[in-house]
């Protein structure tokens, strides 16, 4: 048997269970559908530069676009697409350290310990630098609770 004082708790609390849901920010920095700017992922490894990728190369993953400078690049990601895909979605390694969020630059890149982190600019990436291990720490304890913001 409820009591009166559970049924009216119950709802009062009703509508804030039923609250809407808002959409998160995708797991992919994807400008306009794109990530990483169509930097192809795997010429940072291998060629340990950003290289421009075609609309001849494209795949889609986790809900965006990703463009290579070849086939053999494209058939390498799609075979292990976490071991190019850049950490934390693409989005600035720097402002995840720091909770936040940020847009990133193609050419603002480092590989670290087998991972690509992209940062908003080359000079965010010179600061990511100085501190990198510590920030790739403060970072993972952000993500990808941060997108929830």
């Amino acid at each position: 048997m409820i009591h009166r004082r559970t049924m009216i708790g119950l709802l009062i609390a009703s509508p804030l269970l039923a609250r809407p849901v808002f959409a998160a920010t995708p797991d992919i920095f994807a400008q306009g559908g794109i990530a990483i700017g169509g930097t192809d992922p795997v010429a940072y490894f291998d060629q340990m530069t950003a290289v421009a990728g075609t609309k001849d190369y494209t795949l889609m993953w986790k809900g965006a676009y990703w463009r290579f400078s070849s086939a053999g690049n494209m058939a390498k990601f799609e075979a292990n697409p976490d071991a190019f895909a850049p950490h934390y979605g693409g989005y600035c390694a720097y402002a995840m350290s720091q909770g936040h969020i940020a847009t990133t630059d193609p050419a603002a890149w480092t590989v670290h310990d087998g991972k690509l982190y992209l940062n908003y600019s080359k000079g965010v990436r010179r600061r990511w630098a100085r501190d990198m291990v510590d920030s790739i720490v403060l970072a993972d304890g952000h993500w990808p609770d941060a997108l929830l913001s």
